[in-house]
């Protein structure tokens, strides 16, 4: 491990901080919001956060790819599965592990605007790598901004669909990324 970015109580902390600002920012909405799992790397952040949202809401998710395995984006975001309710009219709430480049948030909020016009979409994410946004995308609530370009694992951030399951975020070194080379071939 070369550093880490996040323990388990700070994410503890971010959790109950962006829920609670979530609760008061919806209370007066007139239908329920729609809160949208982006799944598999935001699963246990989402799973964490509504537990702190003390409002009626609608649980979906939604699958997106734009990774392979590795380090690097492919350039092109696949959906996966598509949501499974009805969001016309409502606020949606996407939860998101990490926003770097914005090419997944951007196809992500025009296909969701287009194709089921919510009333407003809010993007809330752990992580907010604006230092490496190349698509114009807001992320309105961040539990934590990113100033370098940092490749991280754990609380759902995976490589190689390992390390999911860690409850804490860090930088893996170079030779714990070449032992998980070895696990995953």
């Amino acid at each position: 491990m070369e550093e880490t970015i996040l323990t388990k109580t700070q994410i503890e902390e971010i959790v109950e901080r962006l829920g609670k600002k979530l609760t008061e920012d919806l209370k007066d909405e007139e239908k329920p919001p729609v809160f949208l799992c982006v799944m598999k790397g935001a699963m246990p952040f989402y799973s964490d956060l509504i537990k702190h949202v003390d409002l009626d809401m609608v649980c979906d998710y939604i699958q997106l790819s734009s990774y392979e395995g590795g380090l690097a984006s492919t350039g092109q975001v696949k959906m996966l599965t598509d949501v499974s309710v009805d969001l016309a009219g409502r606020t949606v709430v996407i939860v998101e592990d990490i926003v770097d480049s914005g090419l997944s948030m951007s196809f992500l909020t025009k296909y969701l605007q287009d194709k089921y016009q919510p009333k407003r979409i809010l993007i809330c994410a752990l992580f907010d790598k604006f230092c490496a946004r190349k698509n114009p995308v807001k992320v309105d609530y961040a539990g934590y901004r990113l100033n370098e370009s940092k490749f991280l694992v754990g609380y759902g951030l995976d490589y190689k669909q390992l390390l999911r399951n860690v409850p804490y975020v860090y930088v893996p070194s170079p030779s714990e990324l070449e032992g998980w080379d070895k696990k995953s071939d």
